[in-house]
């Protein structure tokens, strides 16, 4: 395990829990406009590369209305309600 990655994402996101296999999901959310926000989620493995990386979109009725997968390919904006 890099300790030095781990470190590094310990102090960009504020939240994270274990996974099965050693790795991690890190996330951090940030209040947008009409108390919106989106939550950002990144998925390691156990040696803190990352896996996986996106962006969720919350209305104000904390309902998932928009992804947005950043990582390993970037697929746009996928909006789950209008």
């Amino acid at each position: 395990m890099s300790a030095t990655k781990r470190k590094a994402n310990e102090n960009k996101y504020n939240h994270w829990k274990e996974t099965e296999d050693g790795g991690r999901v890190y996330q951090f959310e940030i209040k947008g406009r009409h108390n919106w926000k989106a939550r950002y989620v990144k998925t390691v493995d156990k040696n803190e590369n990352t896996l996986s990386f996106r962006q969720e979109i919350y209305n104000n009725e904390n309902e998932l209305v928009e992804i947005h997968e950043k990582y390993p390919i970037d697929k746009g904006h996928k909006k789950l309600r209008r």
